[in-house]
């Protein structure tokens, strides 16, 4: 049997696992890895794959089956930091952006920070004015497709790309501009370094949202910035602190504290509370390694580290931008290339479906804006005929980050189970999904098939989940009937000792307190005289007897 417990034992710890983490340009790279290997072992793996070493910047990232977002930690077990069930996904994603971009020593690395912060305008964390946003949309499209010609790019040829989720068509034709007059000639690279310059201008550079409320209960969004700690409320920044002006980050169950000393021995305490106590617990983790990682010598060394970087330049595989649909796939751009264990795949979902989950999964509400500068409202684009009279604009909503969640991808099946539930349920597809999944649309043999493995899949998963909070209250009902039975035997061991003859100091102490004095005498003396009645009564009758 010893033998057979340590043979299971031993496959257990073999069993290998399917990971799959989608890259920066939406690409993905899928690996296997064992029950214990550790996060740096994956990582490190991921940066081979990329050719990536100036790696310091990067992290990834995962959603936990109670839809919070966490960073994989590189010292403790893939495995058990995921609670879900393999296989794995997880992002690639920007964890520390460089104070200064244009200054990072590898094309390589450059490249992917330009893929970050291009995805950072296109889901809205990255605000600026409409001149702004129409320069940093030009540089884009002179990476992607090079100089403007004629004869490809006919009238209107940008707007097919997406680069905000909505957008003007004046803005449309001031990006079009600029890409035709003043970018011509510019290599990939060179647009790419322009943009990172011009972004790393801008105030919301950098920005990982957290969605939080004030002690007055207006919402509010939290972020760690290269430069420090900046809360963003409509789409004004309301609050920055240097991060040499922090002092101390502290969370206690949904409440979080920023302890700031400013000039003049000034000290001010700001309190925020997140959804939950887990996002509290995520936020206040994210400040702790952005501070260690920006206020001490780590950025530092990093640079240092990477100016001893000797070798030749790595290729970068940069492909056409992908124009948008009617019914956009959630893609950004160009994709690094030409790996066998990359898989390319697009997930085909409404762009307005896609915010809905992903407001859902931060747990946000977003925020009515006011202007700043030229307005920044999302960017609807306007087909009335007074549409050139009004200002071109990004967004019409406040500042709203939660809509950048890209969550952790789903698995291949997942949309499909989804489109089948409707058709179950009753629910009717729109026109666009009915198109995209009329060439594999099931029969109603298959749909039938299909509903019940689904709605056997639902209740599968729903009976753990009971079972588990099950198992918790009871043992919590335990922990606690332990507890005070210890606190009780204590106390009467107390109650005892004090009473008794021993003479000493800690127990003379507390019988010359007036509060001992007056439980002797009220309560202590008339329960002894009691208990000494009953045993008094107890011994006659046996004696009797």
């Amino acid at each position: 049997m010893l033998s057979r417990l340590m043979s299971g034992s031993s496959r257990s710890l073999e069993r290998e696992y399917s990971c799959t983490v989608r890259l920066l340009d939406d690409s993905e790279y899928t690996c296997t890895i064992q029950r214990d290997a550790k996060g740096q072992y994956l990582f490190d793996l991921l940066c081979h794959h990329l050719n990536l070493l100036e790696k310091d910047y990067f992290g990834i990232r995962f959603v936990d089956p109670d839809k919070q977002r966490h960073w994989l930690e590189f010292t403790k077990s893939v495995v058990k930091q995921l609670r879900s069930q393999p296989p794995f996904t997880m992002c690639f994603r920007v964890k520390f952006y460089p104070a200064d971009p244009a200054a990072l020593k590898e094309e390589i690395t450059r490249y992917l920070v330009f893929l970050q912060i291009k995805r950072d305008l296109y889901h809205g964390r990255l605000l600026c004015k409409t001149s702004d946003a129409a320069l940093l949309a030009a540089y884009i499209l002179q990476a992607e497709i090079g100089d403007y010609d004629p004869g490809k790019h006919p009238e209107g040829y940008s707007s097919k790309f997406q680069f905000f989720p909505k957008h003007s068509e004046k803005l449309e034709r001031k990006i079009a501009e600029i890409h035709k007059t003043e970018l011509s000639g510019q290599t990939p690279a060179t647009s790419e370094l322009n943009f990172l310059r011009k972004a790393q201008t801008l105030e919301t550079y950098g920005v990982d949202p957290h969605p939080c409320k004030d002690v007055s209960g207006n919402a509010a969004f939290l972020a760690f910035t290269p430069f420090g700690f900046v809360v963003l409320q409509g789409n004004k920044r309301v609050h920055f602190i240097k991060w040499n002006e922090v002092t101390k980050l502290k969370f206690e169950g949904k409440t979080f504290y920023l302890y700031v000393s400013q000039k003049e021995e000034k000290k001010i305490i700001l309190t925020y509370f997140a959804p939950t106590p887990e996002a509290c617990k995520h936020l206040w983790k994210c400040g702790i390694e952005n501070q260690a990682f920006y206020n001490g010598r780590v950025a530092k060394e990093v640079m240092e580290s990477s100016a001893k970087i000797k070798r030749e330049p790595p290729e970068i595989h940069r492909a056409g931008m992908v124009p948008s649909r009617s019914c956009p796939s959630i893609t950004h751009g160009p994709r690094l290339s030409s790996v066998p264990r990359t898989r390319r795949r697009a997930v085909h979902i409404s762009i307005m479906e896609g915010l809905e989950s992903l407001r859902d999964s931060a747990h946000s509400t977003p925020v009515r804006s006011s202007s700043h500068g030229d307005t920044f409202l999302p960017h609807v684009r306007s087909s009335r005929a007074d549409s050139n009279e009004r200002v071109a604009v990004i967004a019409d909503e406040a500042y709203s980050p939660a809509d950048s969640v890209l969550p952790t991808p789903v698995a291949e099946h997942s949309l499909e189970l989804m489109l089948l539930s409707r058709q179950i349920n009753g629910a009717t597809c729109s026109i666009e999904e009915e198109k995209e999944s009329e060439a594999s649309t099931p029969t109603a043999t298959e749909v039938e098939a299909l509903g019940g493995e689904l709605r056997a899949l639902c209740q599968g998963h729903g009976r753990p989940e009971e079972e588990q909070v099950n198992k918790f209250v009871l043992s919590v009902l335990r922990l606690l009937l332990v507890t005070m039975g210890l606190l009780f035997v204590l106390l009467l061991l107390l109650i005892i000792l004090t009473e008794s003859d021993l003479d000493i100091a800690f127990f003379r102490d507390i019988r010359q307190t007036p509060e001992f004095e007056q439980f002797h005498y009220q309560y202590f003396c008339p329960l002894r005289r009691w208990f000494a009645c009953k045993i008094r009564s107890v011994v006659s009758l046996l004696i009797d007897t």
